[in-house]
């Protein structure tokens, strides 16, 4: 049975998974202006999560995600802004109200539901920000192979990883291709790329919108629209 998180525990680490990285650590003052809490309440709240094991925390530097709590924190991201896409596209909320209605809604909007809007508004890759939207954790190769499975939510298997679409990797960074969201048109441009399932790549560097990627000793470019669909599992 899943573990219960507290939605204060969500926040934090939503907002830890913003303006951080693996590398970076996102500084208390950061955190007490995105939450509108006093800094040393902040300072309180990292030490209790380093205790359960979702963040480290070096004082006077700031607090980066765990794996588990880069997990959680992806997984509530991407309710966060699939729900910003549904309430543009399908609701017509403005603009300038679908950050605070996204927040209010993220918490309570169960896997099930979730899957059924990422459905209905085939597959999203960005929120209206343009932010990316995280890959699902619904161990599917591809988005077909999730409308076409009529199983119960329970019933169908989840990662225990993260996956990191292509644009999320850094120079140097190595991984395995998982998951390519979308449908045809997604599978059909990996694949004129020379991308697959399976496939191991390495990044060599981005220049403007584009990925320069190694596939085995040969590089391509892959625009910043595929990147964002491909997703693997660094090594």
């Amino acid at each position: 049975m899943a573990k219960e998180i507290s939605e204060n525990i969500e926040q934090y680490l939503e907002v830890l998974y913003k303006f951080g990285s693996k590398d970076s650590h996102v500084s208390t003052t950061t955190l007490s202006r995105e939450l509108g809490i006093a800094p040393g309440s902040v300072t309180q709240m990292l030490k209790k999560l380093e205790d359960i094991g979702y963040i480290d925390y070096v004082p006077y530097k700031g607090a980066s995600l765990t794996d588990e709590g880069s997990k959680i924190a992806q997984k509530i991201t991407r309710k966060h802004r699939i729900l910003e896409r549904f309430l543009k596209d399908v609701l017509k909320i403005k603009d300038e109200n679908l950050h605070a209605q996204a927040c209010e809604m993220e918490h309570s909007l169960s896997d099930e539901a979730e899957r059924a809007i990422c459905h209905m508004l085939e597959h999203p890759d960005t929120c209206p920000d343009n932010h990316l939207i995280p890959a699902c954790d619904f161990d599917f190769a591809n988005c077909d192979d999730c409308i076409n499975n009529q199983s119960d939510i329970e019933d169908i298997g989840i990662r225990e990883f993260n996956l990191l679409s292509i644009s999320q990797l850094g120079s140097g960074e190595e991984g395995e291709v998982l998951f390519i969201r979308g449908g045809d048109s997604s599978l059909s441009d990996a694949m004129d790329a020379g991308i697959a399932i399976g496939s191991k790549i390495r990044i060599s560097d981005s220049v403007d919108s584009n990925y320069n990627v190694f596939i085995d000793d040969s590089q391509i470019e892959v625009s910043r629209d595929l990147a964002n669909n491909i997703f693997v599992k660094t090594f």
